[in-house]
């Protein structure tokens, strides 16, 4: 074994690249496996992700001489960017007319499915409360699961920033770590159980929605000027502008004018990326030059993006899982990622009057679920849920931010 060894040394970076690839190899093979018409797609990824986290990331962190963390962190940011960015492109076509069509829907949705998880979240906290821990750490704690059943990253960021300590904001990250498994599970699953249950017809469900071609262009008189073959320049430039929209700190900008400093809020990478690329598709074209880029490009780093965001995610979350988990922490993530789930879906179908796949798009998005979406669109096979995600989407993460810094705030 001295040659690998002396291998790993001089290029350590090959584990890393052999790790990603062997995770994705045996992720799609399990994601293929159909138990009665469901599967877990490519959140597969993401199980055989988190077992290589569990097993292997200390023989990782050894032989890539400590910056395993860092370089899974790029593998991570970097698919969010691929596809979140191919995301907003596909639905940018119908996004506007969707979003007039069902605008109170989409909005009433997003903040109730936030509500009902914070409200969740309290109920927890107070329970954990009664079990002996200190009120400051069971928020901490139960706040970061919060974030981690919603996998939301901006929910995350901003429990960490709200609590005193750096060791309350420990404790918010393994809560986080511990519920982000279900919280990517569960919905994946649901989005696909639903419809069997209801016995939905797809092709029914897919004339419901908004018919639009993911790839065509708004009615130019003139020759289209495109900058490449597959559309990669116009891609690359939507995603710079979304990452620096997605940096600014709205919140502090508003704050500064109403005289509260200390308030924050980002759209981050996820929402600037998707927020530009949105714009970006609905135009389709400034004058004469092209900046949509082929279906076809949209797909495949829909699909590569995810799978580069699971990668990332999971190898990471599977090392913080066995270290602290707990299942009493688990059962809570599971409650905070059921019940805003069940709730949210029936007053969609029964008050909203949703049709199918606009409501468990609308259900993605108010979720704040990456993987979900990958999954919905192969099962509904049609990309136009994207656009019930991405309208929803944006309220839900404004939502998500302030209930986490709320419930830290009224448990301190």
């Amino acid at each position: 074994m001295n040659w690998f060894g002396n291998f790993a040394s001089v290029t350590g970076i090959g584990y890393l690249m052999f790790s990603v690839f062997i995770v994705a190899s045996l992720g799609y093979l399990l994601g293929r496996i159909t138990v009665k018409g469901v599967s877990l797609g490519t959140a597969g990824v993401f199980i055989i992700a988190l077992l290589f986290g569990c097993f292997f990331y200390s023989i990782l962190e050894r032989n890539t001489k400590g910056y395993t963390s860092s370089a899974l962190k790029i593998v991570e940011n970097l698919g969010l960017v691929l596809f979140v960015t191919s995301v907003g492109f596909i639905a940018g076509p119908n996004f506007f007319s969707n979003l007039k069509k069902n605008f109170k829907s989409y909005i009433l949705l997003g903040v109730l499915i936030i509500v009902v998880g914070g409200l969740s979240c309290a109920a927890c906290i107070v329970f954990d409360i009664k079990l002996g821990r200190a009120p400051q750490e069971a928020a901490a704690m139960l706040v970061g699961l919060l974030s981690g059943s919603l996998t939301s990253t901006p929910a995350f960021s901003a429990a960490k920033a709200t609590v005193a300590t750096a060791e309350l904001e420990s404790i918010v990250a393994v809560g986080h770590g511990i519920a982000y498994i279900y919280g990517v599970i569960g919905v994946v699953l649901f989005v696909q159980i639903v419809p069997k249950i209801i016995g939905a017809n797809m092709e029914e469900e897919r004339s419901h929605l908004v018919a639009a071609d993911a790839g065509s262009k708004k009615v130019y008189n003139g020759k289209l000027i495109e900058m490449d073959a597959y559309g990669f320049m116009p891609f690359a430039l939507a995603a710079v502008v979304g990452i620096l929209v997605g940096g600014i700190d709205w919140g502090k900008m508003i704050g500064t004018v109403l005289r509260h400093p200390e308030w924050s809020f980002t759209l981050t990478t996820t929402g600037g990326c998707l927020f530009v690329s949105l714009i970006f598709g609905h135009f389709a074209h400034v004058g004469p030059v092209d900046i949509t880029p082929l279906n076809i490009t949209l797909k495949e780093f829909r699909e590569l993006g995810l799978m580069l965001f699971l990668i990332g995610a999971g190898i990471a979350g599977g090392a913080s899982f066995v270290k602290y988990f707990e299942w009493v922490y688990f059962i809570y993530g599971i409650i905070m990622t059921t019940v805003p789930l069940i709730v949210g879906y029936f007053f969609a179908r029964y008050v909203l009057k949703l049709s199918l796949l606009n409501n468990l798009g609308s259900i993605t998005g108010g979720m704040t679920s990456t993987p979900a979406l990958g999954t919905l669109i192969a099962t509904s096979g049609t990309e136009n849920v994207a656009s019930a995600y991405a309208s929803t989407y944006p309220m839900a993460l404004i939502a998500v931010v302030i209930v986490s810094q709320v419930l830290i705030i009224l448990f301190r």
